[in-house]
C-alpha cells in the first residue's frame, strides 16, 4: 500500500484530492488506523437517538441514568457505529460501488459522553466478483477503540471496489 496517493497530479503544479482506494490498492492482513478520532458530545447522542427514534431512557434522560450502574447516559450504540463506520470510509469504501453489510457486530464495552474514540480497520479478505467483471469484494474487521485503548466495538463489513482500469474518478472529474 506503499504507493497509495492522496493526490493526483491533473495539470502543471495542479493536484486533485483523491479519496479511498481501489480492489487493486487493498491488502490482506495491512490494518489502517483511522485519524481522526472523535470526542463523543451530548448533541450526537440526543440528535441521533431521536432521529433513529430509540427513545430508551438509558441514552437520553440523565435522571433515569443515575439508578443505573454506570450513573450516567450511555452512548447509544447507532452513534457509535454509525460514526466508527464512517472514519473507515477513507480507506475501505470511499471509492465503492456497494456496500454489500455488516456482519458480527459486537458492543463490547461501554462509551460515555466525552470519550474520545478512534476505528482501525484490518482487511481479510478480496476477491474478484464473480458476477461483476472488473470489480471485487474486499472483507475487512473493524474496531472502534476508545483513547484509553478500549476497545467497544467490533464488526466486519464487506463492500464492492473497482479495479484499477475501471476506476470512476475520471469520468466523473474527480
Amino acid at each position: 500500500m506503499d504507493h497509495v496517493r492522496a493526490y493526483k497530479k491533473v495539470g502543471d503544479r495542479r493536484w486533485r484530492e483523491s479519496r479511498g482506494l481501489l480492489f487493486d490498492d487493498i491488502e490482506v492482513g495491512a490494518i489502517i488506523e483511522h485519524r481522526p478520532g472523535r470526542t463523543l458530545s451530548e448533541a450526537d447522542n440526543t440528535w441521533m437517538s431521536l432521529l433513529a427514534l430509540n427513545l430508551h431512557p438509558l441514552h437520553i434522560d440523565s435522571a433515569y441514568c443515575e439508578n443505573t450502574e454506570w450513573k450516567r447516559p450511555l452512548v447509544s450504540s447507532l452513534v457509535t457505529l454509525s460514526i466508527v463506520s464512517g472514519m473507515s470510509v477513507q480507506s475501505t469504501s470511499a471509492k465503492g460501488l456497494a456496500n454489500l453489510g455488516w456482519d458480527n457486530i459486537r458492543l463490547v464495552a461501554p462509551v460515555f459522553i466525552g470519550d474520545t474514540i478512534y476505528a482501525e480497520t484490518e482487511y481479510l479478505d478480496k476477491r474478484l466478483s464473480e458476477s461483476r467483471p472488473n470489480q471485487g469484494i474486499v472483507s475487512c474487521a473493524t474496531r472502534g477503540i476508545k483513547a484509553d485503548g478500549t476497545v467497544f466495538l467490533t464488526c466486519q463489513r464487506s463492500f464492492l471496489l473497482p479495479t484499477r482500469e475501471h476506476d470512476l474518478e475520471d469520468l466523473a472529474a474527480y
